[in-house]
């Protein structure tokens, strides 16, 4: 593309504000991935869209980009789904995994480069919290039965915990049940401690945890060791959605601080606000989901569902409307039969308008606006200013790089 990129700014959650995204000559981003017991939903959808636009912008300023992402291949929800429906839960997740890469390929997605199930894991996990528990940062609670002991994170270990998401003690204890924690396990240290490894149970998958025993990992643990091994610390974005600030993201950081002595985890945390439906936001234990492979299933262009979801801001709360997808659909037939003509005005400023709002906290609904003013004015005919016969095939060029939105036939 004609011009130069420009320097991605971002909101950092841990801080509350805007800052300078400042790699080396390799970005490293890692994004939470999904728990593949159900289809991708358009809160999946928005969150993965948001950080492929992140990495197109690193892309453009010329950095490589190493981008991690993990599946968490095994955990009660899974389990849970597969029971209910009679099926092997590794055949669930295989299912799901497979349709969620599917889903995000027709939404043009760039995939990670490491793209990390918890299962293949386990060894390196397991690994880690023995680790901890050496070190003192983690111990053990018996089961109340006599049966063998699961492994807890001592945050008291840990001066940083909280500076992650900034929340009170007391926000934290409101939702932490509700968000995959135990505070009330007897034996625990604290209410807040989270788990490492949770030993066997009947009728649960277990792996040889060696001096942990046998047994499975906990949750926040698996994204400290998958990220710790594929990009080391302090990688440059942590990404996912707003309601995994806490606890997923703090116990990530600080169990890693623990394994390492240092800080910070991530330089920034990026979030990706909540997608609703009908008043409440999108998930799948609530069921009232909006399915990408519906919609793509139903005959709508995916390209159509990307610019419906690139509208919104990441960072603000928004609810799906068929009306969304309707405006996304007639936004991609104008945009497509512009750049189908011969010539149109002159695209630089309009790339460069693009880049300048997407490196500006990732502003991909200023963004479209810019390509629906070039729009506008091709409309208006030649009267309107100077016209270039690459207009229409640079601003195309520039839409797909930057936006991920293709708007001409691969054939």
């Amino acid at each position: 593309m004609p011009g130069q990129g420009v320097p991605l700014r971002v909101y950092d959650s841990s801080l509350g504000q805007v800052v300078a995204s400042e790699p080396g000559s390799t970005a490293r981003l890692y994004v939470c991935g999904i728990t593949p017991y159900d289809a991708t939903h358009l809160g999946h959808a928005a969150t993965y869209v948001t950080f492929d636009v992140l990495q197109r912008v690193w892309r453009d300023n010329g950095h490589a980009v190493h981008y991690v992402q993990n599946v968490t291949d095994v955990d009660d929800p899974l389990l849970e789904r597969a029971e209910r429906d009679g099926m092997d839960w590794r055949e669930l997740a295989r299912q799901e995994t497979e349709l969620f890469r599917e889903d995000m390929t027709a939404l043009g997605v760039l995939p990670p480069d490491d793209y990390v199930s918890v299962v293949e894991s386990v060894p390196e996990i397991a690994a880690d919290v023995a680790r901890l528990l050496d070190s003192g940062h983690a111990y053990r609670v018996p089961a109340s039965d006599g049966g063998a002991a699961d492994v807890y994170f001592d945050l008291s270990t840990e001066g940083r915990f909280g500076e992650v998401s900034g929340w009170t003690r007391e926000q934290m204890l409101e939702v932490y049940a509700d968000r995959g924690g135990d505070p009330d396990r007897p034996g625990k240290r604290d209410p807040l401690d989270p788990l490492l490894w949770r030993a066997a149970r009947p009728g649960e998958p277990r792996w040889d945890g060696g001096v942990l025993g046998d047994g499975r990992p906990g949750w926040h643990a698996e994204c400290t060791t998958i990220a710790l091994r594929f990009l080391g610390m302090p990688f440059d974005v942590q990404g996912g959605g707003t309601d995994l600030v806490f606890p997923h993201h703090e116990m990530s950081a600080v169990q890693a601080e623990g394994l390492t002595g240092t800080w910070p985890f991530a330089r920034a945390y990026v979030h990706q606000a909540m997608v609703g439906l009908d008043g409440e936001k999108m998930s799948k234990s609530r069921g009232n989901l909006v399915l990408v492979s519906r919609l793509r299933a139903d005959g709508h262009d995916p390209m159509a569902v990307r610019l419906a979801l690139l509208a919104r801001s990441y960072r603000n709360d928004w609810a799906w409307t068929d009306d969304l997808l309707a405006e996304g659909q007639a936004r991609l037939d104008r945009w497509r039969d512009a750049v189908s003509r011969p010539a149109g005005p002159v695209a630089k400023a309009t790339v460069a308008a693009v880049r300048e709002r997407l490196a500006d906290d990732l502003d991909t609904p200023g963004a479209l606006a810019a390509v629906d003013a070039w729009v506008a004015q091709l409309d208006a005919g030649p009267d309107s200013g100077a016209v270039d016969d690459a207009a229409p095939g640079e601003v195309a060029d520039a839409v797909e790089a930057l936006l991920g939105v293709r708007l001409r036939s691969r054939g």
